[in-house]
């Protein structure tokens, strides 16, 4: 059985998601100039679709994204200004050349209907979380396929969401969690040194990546770089203790040299280090406070059983911050 996304109340002036997608038999598909590719997909249909890309990470089989989609306007706009979101892409079936020629010859002869039709097929696309993914993925399956020489499904099933509370220590964690892994795979020692996730972006002066991390960690853009890097490096601390061959249990940073970053950056945390094990980043499936957690349990209070009485789980292995998820599971707490 297909199960329905948890998406923001319609009330809310913006919606979150973490969102992830593997590629199929999990094949290591993004080698360099893929991942090139991908990121430049990323933008583009960012924009043309009206979302905001607030954080990201590409990796060797699957991708990251922590995405805000602002409330869609009640009523679209016209046909011109749609058309010129067309002007993001770099290739699609209909250009916004061979559009406004469309409408132009649809309106000389007196046909307002085609018009309309394609207004609304173009405002379906915009402010949505699942178009936006169908977009991305597919024009990026379509580029594969071609350079690679392929046929076939690229992507392994639906792309999975947790919906997450905006303007809370849950979007900067989840932000944390995503930048911060390439040093749990080991693809570098500093986020900031592998070059597709959203923190390297922001550090080579990239306005967009810097107002995407800003937004997350709810700080002014002037200070996120410092700001961020302090918190990476809190929440990328490595597990103590090493595994039969001698290996830290979760790859990180040493603490004297997450305890470095800190005092370069004049500041000492005023919150204890957070340790969470990545299935609540993954498939908690909402994550935020407990009153916010409980009010999207209420709005789609049909889809639980009858035992179930309440929403909000808290989060285990938390210091410092309540974070409740709608799911109860059973986690190991990093020591």
């Amino acid at each position: 059985m297909r199960i329905p996304r948890f998406k923001a109340a319609p009330g809310e002036e913006a919606g979150c998601y973490h969102c992830i997608s593997r590629v199929v038999e999990k094949r290591h598909a993004f080698e360099k100039r893929e991942r090139e590719k991908f990121r430049a997909l990323l933008q583009e249909y960012a924009a043309f679709c009206g979302v905001e890309v607030l954080t990201w990470c590409i990796l060797s089989n699957h991708f990251h994204l922590l995405i805000r989609v602002p409330k869609k306007p009640a009523t679209p706009p016209p046909i011109e200004a749609l058309i010129e979101r067309l002007n993001h892409l770099s290739s699609s079936a209909l250009s916004a050349a061979a559009a406004q020629q469309l409408v132009e010859r649809f309106r000389a002869a007196g046909q307002e209907g085609p018009v309309e039709e394609l207004r609304e097929r173009l405002w379906a696309q915009m402010y949505d979380l699942s178009q936006f993914m169908k977009l991305l993925k597919q024009r990026f399956s379509q580029w594969f396929n071609r350079v690679h020489d392929r046929e076939g499904t690229l992507w392994e099933g639906r792309f999975r969401s947790t919906l997450v509370e905006a303007n809370s220590p849950a979007l900067a964690t989840v932000a944390a969690y995503i930048d911060l892994n390439p040093i749990r795979a080991g693809l570098a020692k500093d986020p900031k040194d592998y070059r597709w996730c959203g923190y390297a972006e922001a550090v080579a002066s990239n306005a967009s990546a810097q107002k995407g991390l800003a937004d997350a960690l709810g700080v002014g853009v002037d200070a996120v770089l410092p700001e961020y890097r302090k918190w990476l490096f809190r929440q990328g601390e490595e597990r103590e203790g090493t595994d039969a061959q001698g290996r830290p249990l979760r790859k990180g940073f040493n603490r004297e040299r997450m305890l470095k970053v800190l005092e370069e950056g004049g500041e000492l945390p005023r919150t204890e280090y957070l340790r969470l094990r990545i299935r609540y980043m993954v498939d908690g499936a909402v994550l935020g406070s407990r009153e916010y957690v409980d009010s999207v349990f209420n709005r789609h209070r049909d889809w639980f059983g009858a035992r179930r009485t309440s929403g909000a789980r808290p989060v285990r292995g938390v210091s410092g911050l309540a974070l409740s998820c709608l799911r109860d599971l059973r986690v190991r707490v990093a020591r």
